[in-house]
């Protein structure tokens, strides 16, 4: 059997760097061009030339997301660029649009399509369709429940990918007129307003029927389809996607690690215990700023896994630095949250078990001893007993 591929999102490139070295097999990014996310960084050519170098260093793969649903305008240029995107070693492109993929089949013999979860994949004939449009990989449907994903993918005659946590559109497969309705963003060009997640006053011939203090909002709650991690493995699919290119550096550090660490003890033990998903639970919530629910996975959601009232979103304020560098017993912290002398904190790693340690002393760059770091990105020095590496995150410890 061949191993699963993880796939991670990265909306600039410290993200993508960050989402490789914390396990992803591949990594899906946004030009600056014929993308949805415009609100994300996004990379230039050169920057994606950049990723694509970095993730070879470490076996893994780029994919570029061209899944805009364009007008006749919006075409121009288009070649070009996918030309350039082959040219730089590209895996694959994911694409929604049927000329698009026309257009990259046209001028790249190397580069992959992927299908985009925006066309409702939702039966093995479609799969079968998309063959013929010589798509490569096909991402189902997020509307799918796990026996319907079993039974494509037995049938499939195309490489199938799903979607196993983040974010999920209220609308169907995310072909939302809201944003375009409200705020003159097209949710399909690139600039979704996230509508849903606003609270509404509900009015009944004219009367208020909402709460003053529990305003209406209609977003669902966020994916987390963990528990299915082994149905999913046994199906045959052959990729698991993160959603989130708006989400932060520690965000897709921490849930990178988290699935990860699942995927490979499924295939060192050939199953997933209950301790192995708990561990799992509690690194998720470091990080989770919505609550979770299963999608569609075990069927139609009901309302226990939307939002209403409140659109879910909360900030945690766990992360408190970066480390840019390890020299002579000491760590260079870029600060992100509050800290100070004496807390007892954690060291996140790529590669290393979690260690606490308390903060002895802290000294900024110019040599001056603080005792309180609440300026973020300013730079500090703290000692370590033990050496940590770029990347690595200084949390609090829980």
């Amino acid at each position: 059997m061949n191993k699963i591929e993880l796939l991670a999102p990265a909306g600039d490139l410290e993200r993508l760097k960050t989402a490789v070295i914390y396990g992803a097999d591949a990594v899906y990014i946004g030009g600056k061009q014929f993308s949805l996310r415009s609100r994300a960084s996004n990379f230039d050519v050169a920057q994606i030339k950049e990723a694509v170098e970095f993730a070879k260093g470490y076996g893994a793969k780029v994919h570029v997301t061209v899944n805009m649903i364009p007008h006749e305008e919006d075409l121009e240029g288009l070649k070009e660029y996918i030309r350039q995107l082959d040219e730089i070693g590209v895996t694959a492109v994911i694409c929604a649009s049927v000329s698009i993929i026309q257009t990259v089949k046209e001028v790249s013999s190397n580069l992959e399509v992927h299908l985009s979860t925006q066309q409702s994949s939702l039966n093995y004939k479609a799969v079968e369709y998309y063959q013929s449009l010589g798509v490569d990989r096909v991402v189902l449907a997020r509307e799918l429940n796990m026996e319907q994903i079993e039974n494509i993918s037995k049938k499939a005659v195309l490489p199938l990918e799903v979607f196993i946590h983040g974010g999920m559109c209220t609308n169907y497969s995310g072909r939302c007129t809201l944003s375009n309705y409200m705020t003159l963003r097209d949710a399909n060009r690139g600039g979704c307003a996230h509508s849903c997640r606003w609270k509404y006053h509900l009015y009944h011939k004219g009367k208020e029927i909402s709460p003053k203090d529990a305003l209406f909002s209609m977003s669902s709650k966020d994916l987390m389809a963990a528990e299915y991690l082994s149905r999913i493995i046994e199906s045959g699919v052959v990729s698991l996607k993160i959603e989130g290119r708006m989400k932060s550096f520690y965000y897709i550090a921490t849930i990178v690690k988290a699935y990860r660490n699942l995927i490979n003890r499924y295939y060192e033990k050939n199953m997933l215990e209950e301790s192995d998903y708990l561990e799992f639970y509690k690194e998720l919530k470091m990080v989770e700023n919505r609550p979770t629910a299963e999608g569609f996975y075990q069927g139609l959601p009901k309302k226990e896994s939307h939002l209403y009232g409140i659109n879910g979103e909360g900030v945690t304020h766990d992360f408190l630095g970066k480390v840019l560098e390890y020299r002579e017993g000491k760590a260079l912290i870029e600060v992100r949250n509050y800290f100070k002398q004496g807390d007892v904190v954690e060291i996140f790693s790529a590669h290393n078990e979690n260690r606490r340690v308390k903060i002895e002393s802290i000294e900024t760059v110019e040599g001056e001893a603080v005792k309180v770091c609440n300026q973020p990105m300013m730079k500090v020095w703290i000692p370590l007993s033990f050496e940590v590496k770029e990347f690595d995150i200084m949390r609090k410890a829980v």
